[in-house]
């Protein structure tokens, strides 16, 4: 079953799974989120040829232009062996579609535990040409780490975009790193550890860097890098 976008009339799109969406007109979007689909360009450059999107993905999706920025400073950071990118929070596909982009990585891993975030993930790739560059994986990402990919972790770098507990953080001057949900930097840092040192976590701007200074291994240091957009900071 398809839709005509009522964008671009010669345009088909394929009807959105359930539990999301694909709106082509600020009329039918929840009041909510309308500051966000402003946006959707910057979020996703071919929003019009048909993004799939869940009512929480739009306060959560990491914007185009940052993601292809992440992407490449990854990619340059990574060592020689490392040729497998898995991303345990895969959203809609924000980041790992970016990823897929890049040609650093043989093959990109993406995990999410929401069926119907995982759909809008899958069709995105689509919409972008690179669903064939990634595996997807429906589950908890730590669990699908011990029991499906423990295998290629001398290969992999772990990439972790994790729910921030929606846009309330943007109230608190600085984010408490110890009291996020449902995983605290805690719980995350101990977990992928188990699997690789080799870790880029994207977090809230207002994060306690304190908080991330104390995982740097002896004398090391962490590199924390801060990404702008339209003058505004993400």
């Amino acid at each position: 079953m398809a839709r005509k976008n009522e964008g671009d009339p010669r345009q088909t799109v394929r009807t959105p799974a359930q539990d999301s969406h694909y709106y082509a007109n600020l009329i039918d979007v929840p009041w909510d989120i309308q500051k966000y689909y402003h946006q959707r360009y910057s979020i996703f450059s071919k929003y019009d040829d048909g993004i799939w999107m869940t009512e929480d993905a739009w306060f959560g999706v990491t914007p185009e232009p940052v993601a292809n920025k992440i992407a490449d400073h990854v990619a340059a950071a990574a060592g020689p062996e490392k040729c497998i990118l898995i991303d345990c929070f895969a959203g809609v596909g924000g980041n790992v579609i970016a990823f897929a982009q890049n040609e650093r990585w043989t093959r990109v891993y993406a995990i999410e535990k929401d069926k119907a975030t995982l759909e809008c993930a899958k069709h995105n790739a689509e919409i972008y040409g690179v669903q064939e560059k990634i595996s997807w994986y429906l589950g908890d990402c730590f669990e699908v780490l011990r029991v499906e990919l423990q295998e290629l972790k001398k290969h992999s770098i772990i990439f972790a975009s994790p729910p921030w507990g929606g846009p309330s953080y943007k109230s608190e001057s600085i984010f408490d790193l110890f009291t996020m949900q449902p995983y605290t930097l805690s719980d995350l840092m101990g977990l992928c550890r188990q699997y690789t040192e080799d870790i880029v976590i994207y977090l809230p701007r207002t994060s306690d860097v304190r908080q991330l200074a104390a995982y740097s291994r002896g004398a090391g240091k962490l590199a924390a890098i801060h990404y702008c957009i339209e003058g505004a900071s993400k």
